[in-house]
């Protein structure tokens, strides 16, 4: 990867990215339909400036292969009209899939790509294992790489030191979204802060809650990512951007109290959301907005009716523009 290239990618991580949900119908079919008309609300009413497509929360360990590639090529070719980044999970068991999913990605014109850190048997993640397994991933592709680290879904921490490493030794090794206790990434933000900057590495988490904090105290410069930016938004009401365009201008007093004002939003939001039904409440959440949700695909399970009762009256007493 040229430097050039690199430093492209790096530009291109800016302002608010989501983590999109994958539509489905009543049958369980692919909803492309669905999937675009999200793409354009979210690129277009919304503003939001890239998207993480096919990842945890899009239920890609439900979809195949062909289904992966084809959600790829669509919010590529959606993102077009409003300069839209694209960023492809090609999270998979299989290295060999990962791989093949990462050079689609890039030929269907992905921005980046992004690898959740292995799930690795027998103590195997040591750290020579974890450089090899990105360091394959990154050489099928050209574009900026992702790192992904969630240490409850794989069963161990991405150390900073190995973080660093990574991004040193793996050209096209760019960012990370790191979801991990606070202290932990705001070690990793100091330590690449210190580092030359062709080797720096951009460190982001899914956290809304300390969005604000962390571009005010870190000084990050990417939400990267979960789905708050179009559970919490509407084109009525954007607050998100509203409160992260305000701290990126330096008017943290006001970007504080536009942050403040979102409370209600996260607390219905959370609150209403049953234990282990993630996927679903948040399906449901979208299409109270509008949006199209649809079913969850199995293992997962649907919100009950009592379920579904609750979420509404949260969501119509949190105080949403539509």
């Amino acid at each position: 990867m040229s430097s050039d290239a690199k430093a492209q990618a790096r530009r291109r991580l800016q302002g608010i990215w989501a983590a999109t949900l994958t539509p489905f119908t009543a049958d369980g079919s692919l909803d492309l339909n669905g999937w675009r008309a999200n793409l354009r609300h979210w690129y277009g009413e919304l503003g939001i400036q890239g998207l993480f497509v096919n990842g945890k929360q899009g239920e890609f360990a439900s979809m195949t292969v062909d289904e992966r590639k084809a959600t790829a090529e669509v919010a590529v070719e959606e993102a077009r009209p409003f300069d839209g980044g694209v960023l492809v999970s090609v999270s998979d068991q299989s290295i060999d899939v990962a791989a093949d999913l990462a050079r689609h990605a890039e030929a269907a014109g992905a921005h980046l790509i992004v690898a959740h850190t292995p799930l690795l048997y027998f103590g195997a993640h040591t750290d020579d294992t974890i450089v090899e397994y990105y360091r394959h991933l990154a050489a099928q592709v050209s574009i900026g790489v992702v790192l992904w680290n969630q240490p409850p879904d794989c069963g161990y921490l991405l150390r900073p030191d190995l973080c660093l490493r990574l991004a040193r030794e793996i050209p096209n090794v760019v960012a990370i979204k790191y979801s991990v206790p606070r202290q932990t990434y705001a070690e990793l933000t100091r330590l690449a802060s210190q580092t030359p900057e062709a080797e720096r590495l951009i460190v982001s988490s899914s956290s809304e809650a300390d969005w604000l904090d962390n571009i005010v105290e870190l000084g990050w410069q990417v939400y990267l990512c979960s789905t708050p930016p179009f559970l919490l938004q509407t084109a009525a009401d954007r607050r998100m951007h509203t409160y992260t365009e305000l701290a990126f201008a330096g008017r943290v007093d006001e970007a504080r109290t536009v942050w403040r004002s979102l409370e209600q939003v996260r607390r219905a939001l959370a609150e209403s959301r049953p234990a282990g039904k993630a996927a679903a409440h948040q399906k449901y959440w979208q299409e109270l907005l509008g949006q199209v949700g649809g079913p969850v695909r199995r293992p997962y399970l649907e919100l009950t009716d009592a379920e579904e009762a609750a979420t509404r009256a949260a969501f119509e007493g949190c105080g949403l523009k539509l």
